[in-house]
């Protein structure tokens, strides 16, 4: 019988950390996949508290760099660094503890009820003292996530919007200290994805560090302290949103004409692409 990694020797769960604590770096990561340079010498710090939005066009790098700083993906040269060691230092079981992972698409080929997929999340915590917190932070997770009346539901059942939010589930139930979150949004209406969001600024504003993987630009003007936007697997621009969104950048990284302004409400920077108006005969 194969034997779980989280099972492989008594795991060190992290120690609780102030607000601004880094609990990931990329320094100097370089990637190549199927013989192509996929990221170059990127630098990023992320911290506890915060919310890290990583945008930019199809092809550009998000998902690799996500993946490259969860230490799902080896790097040619340069190191991902997770809670102050380098990724690759860390056990399967010490990784998991640390950094919870939401890929862009999820399945299983066993009939599991939804409860069940979310505690999937607790996994790692066997064997600690936090094992008796896994009724509740699987209970806390669902809620979160609306999926609680989904409870007893084959996994393989549901919608794809239905799936999203058990995975996000599943990931909330970890309780990690860095969320890597892969596209959220991407099979979701309008109302979820705004669910998705601000559940990433409450785990943010209750110190852990969130990745998350954007194409919507008005979600990450919206909620993310920080945003990185990758252009052929650099990043071109890194800062609030409000300083990066530049409408030349934004228009030459997407070959699309945008247009940048300000919610009549909030204040938070809108990226709207720029269309000639509609011609109507009379």
């Amino acid at each position: 019988m194969m034997r779980s990694p989280f099972r492989s020797r008594t795991p060190h769960p992290p120690l609780p950390a102030p607000i601004g604590t880094v609990r990931a770096e990329a320094r100097a990561l370089r990637v190549r996949l199927g013989g192509r340079t996929v990221l170059s010498e990127v630098e990023l710090v992320v911290a506890g508290g915060e919310v890290l939005a990583l945008v930019g066009p199809n092809g550009a790098g998000k998902s690799t760099l996500l993946a490259a700083l969860a230490h799902d993906l080896p790097a040619e040269s340069g190191e991902a660094w997770i809670d102050g060691r380098p990724a690759g230092a860390w056990t399967p079981a010490d990784l998991a503890l640390r950094r919870a992972v939401l890929p862009q698409s999820a399945g299983l080929s066993f009939p599991f009820p939804v409860e069940d997929v979310v505690r999937m999340g607790r996994a790692p915590w066997a064997g600690t003292c936090a094992q008796e917190e896994d009724d509740e932070a699987v209970r806390g997770a669902m809620a979160a996530a609306e999926v609680t009346g989904l409870a007893d539901r084959p996994f393989a059942a549901l919608s794809g919007g239905e799936r999203a939010r058990v995975s996000l589930a599943r990931v909330l139930a970890q309780r990690a200290p860095l969320l890597l979150l892969d596209e959220p949004t991407a099979a979701l209406d309008l109302r979820h994805q705004e669910l998705v969001l601000r559940v990433c600024r409450e785990r943010a504003a209750a110190g852990d560090a969130v990745v998350v993987v954007l194409h919507d630009l008005g979600l990450a003007g919206a909620y993310a302290d920080r945003v990185a936007v990758l252009h052929q697997g650099r990043i071109a621009a890194e800062g609030p949103p409000a300083a990066v969104f530049d409408a030349e950048l934004l228009s030459q990284i997407y070959m699309q004409p945008v247009e940048i302004i300000d919610h009549p409400r909030t204040g938070e920077p809108l990226v709207l692409p720029r269309r000639e108006g509609r011609e109507f005969a009379p």
